[in-house]
């Protein structure tokens, strides 16, 4: 059996090269406020991939992603291996484009700070008088671009997007912003519709998008996961305050209670931890993991 290397390591997910694909590996690492924690989160890295394809199936319709498969039988044999099997995907390579594009449906975490501020978002003026986390009239796409590992994304305005892709794409920049924005929200209202009705807020999320070999737009990246959104319980929603979460919230509250805490988590937040990428993933495909 061949050993694999990974060609990039993020702070979660490994990339491996298999010659005309990609293989992306969901570790159970996590980070909470930029540091990987000591601690691995059991099944996490398998619910991101498993909840990736779920959106990545649903949204086919709206425009093609790059994945090809979840099965670990259609990869090289390094990879059919148990820490492999579940939380693995191999994709298509795509021409990334250099932007993050997020949609933002409530008004919550650094929207709320600008809008209280400025009573706008990334430069976008919003109706006066919303509470924290209510619901937009409509949902507002606020691009940033892609920052190295350890600097911060920076938020653009739209015009700033058609500039910046502009640079790598000269004579496409006004035509890739125009797409990226469009698939951006249409992908948010159908997804954060359906999920909606199986008792989950989708209050905002970033997407990712390359072009292939075509030129054609392909969504990339993970898609509509705890990591990359922020999903809360439909029940017990309430303006006027910040709203649990689906996702790193247990650690993230543990972490800034106990500072000595030397990066580690002990085991029962861990588990509550899983639990909610769990439950989140049941909810959303009426399915077990």
């Amino acid at each position: 059996m061949q050993e694999m290397k990974p060609i990039k390591e993020g702070k979660v997910r490994e990339i491996y090269d298999n010659g005309d694909s990609l293989i992306m590996v969901a570790t159970d690492r996590i980070s909470c406020f930029d540091v990987i924690l000591n601690n691995q989160v059991t099944k996490k890295g398998t619910v991101l991939t498993q909840m990736s394809k779920f959106w990545f199936d649903m949204t086919e319709d709206i425009l093609p992603n790059h994945m090809i498969s979840v099965d670990v039988k259609d990869m090289p044999e390094f990879f059919q291996q148990e820490k492999f099997d579940g939380n693995s995907m191999m994709c298509r390579k795509l021409e990334m484009l250099p932007i993050e594009c997020i949609v933002r449906g409530y008004i919550t975490g650094s929207g709320w700070e600008s809008y209280k501020k400025t009573g706008k978002v990334c430069g976008i003026e919003l109706p006066e008088g919303l509470k924290e986390s209510d619901k937009l009239p409509e949902p507002i796409y606020t691009p940033s671009t892609k920052a190295e590992i350890g600097d911060h994304d920076e938020n653009i305005s739209y015009e700033q997007s058609i500039a910046h892709l502009e640079k790598y794409f000269p004579g496409r920049g006004e035509e890739l912003a125009a797409k990226l924005r469009d698939n951006t929200i249409a992908l948010y209202k159908k997804c954060a519709e359906y999920a909606l009705s199986k008792g989950i807020i989708i209050a905002d999320t970033k997407f990712e998008f390359g072009l292939d070999k075509d030129g054609n737009m392909v969504i990339g990246d993970e898609m509509l996961t705890p990591d990359s959104s922020r999903f809360w319980p439909a029940e017990g929603y309430e303006p006027g305050h910040g709203q649990p979460s689906f996702d790193k919230q247990f650690a993230r509250d543990w972490l800034k209670a106990n500072p000595d805490n030397d990066w580690t988590l002990p085991q029962d937040i861990v588990d509550k931890t899983i639990g909610k990428y769990l439950q989140g993933y049941e909810m959303l495909t009426g399915k077990k993991l």
